[in-house]
């Protein structure tokens, strides 16, 4: 990666962290930024390909710029949605802010947003440095298969939140666990989703380009899914939230897919 790349992209990033951060202050909400996360790794995608120049790109990059277009998409309008449909905080960012007071307005931007900017220029960096490679040898073999990874990443990551929306919208489930679809496979089919399209996302970006050593990126994302903000996360309370659930994690996968476990009796 060049030092115009770098700079070019984490400026990208900041200015994104920053427009988000004022956008918070103006509506109350912190929560925002998730839905704003996958379009922050196309404004880092689009400055590489900008400091690169559009018209020297080949094929696998592009088509690499729009596989991450696509996701990130999906992404915004299914957390946008949920958002505007809660008017309350979420309650990761409210205990946040409730631990950083007084003046969590202020804090929140290093806390939260630049925070964020950080952790998405460093797993966008396969996406920009393959966006800013001129290396003329393309390797096919690894766009073809990070294609089919990150379609089956999106196909869970997709159907998944379809199939818990599709759930939670009917009343008599209300506090209940679902259990059907893809998640009588894994507890966390949209993490897994998640988890395969970065997976994809690296090869494809290899075989346009980007250093092997990228793939630093994609581990960390898998580290942050698997033991950090994704699962333990939200399942740190969950069975006190939700009776059964218990029962469900005895059953189930928390991440890969599998067939369900038996329980055991008593």
């Amino acid at each position: 990666m060049t030092a115009e790349l770098i700079v070019a992209t984490a400026a990208a990033a900041a200015v994104w962290a920053l427009t988000i951060w004022l956008l918070s202050l103006a509506v109350g909400r912190y929560c925002i930024v998730d839905a704003f996360w996958g379009p922050g790794f196309v404004v880092t995608g689009v400055a590489a390909a900008q400091a690169r120049g559009w018209s020297d790109l080949s094929m696998a990059q592009l088509l690499l710029l729009g596989l991450v277009l696509i996701w990130a998409m999906r992404l915004a309008v299914h957390l946008g949605q949920r958002i505007l449909r809660d008017p309350h905080e979420d309650r990761r960012y409210a205990a946040i802010r409730d631990g950083h007071q007084p003046g969590f307005w202020w804090k929140s931007l290093f806390l939260v947003f630049l925070l964020q900017a950080v952790i998405l220029w460093f797993v966008g960096l396969p996406v920009v440095s393959a966006l800013g490679s001129g290396a003329d040898n393309r390797h096919w073999v690894f766009v073809v298969c990070g294609l089919l990874v990150w379609l089956t990443g999106l196909f869970f990551e997709s159907v998944g939140d379809w199939q818990l929306a599709r759930f939670r919208s009917s009343p008599e489930n209300r506090g209940q666990v679902l259990q059907s679809g893809l998640w009588r496979l894994t507890r966390h089919p949209n993490y897994f989703g998640d988890f395969c399209v970065w997976w994809g996302l690296w090869l494809v970006a290899v075989g346009s380009g980007a250093p092997l050593w990228t793939v630093l990126s994609p581990l960390a994302m898998a580290f942050f899914l698997m033991r950090v903000s994704g699962v333990p996360m939200l399942e740190r309370d969950i069975s006190q939230r939700r009776p059964g659930y218990a029962e469900y994690v005895r059953r189930t996968n928390a991440f890969f897919p599998g067939p369900p476990r038996r329980s055991e009796p008593g």
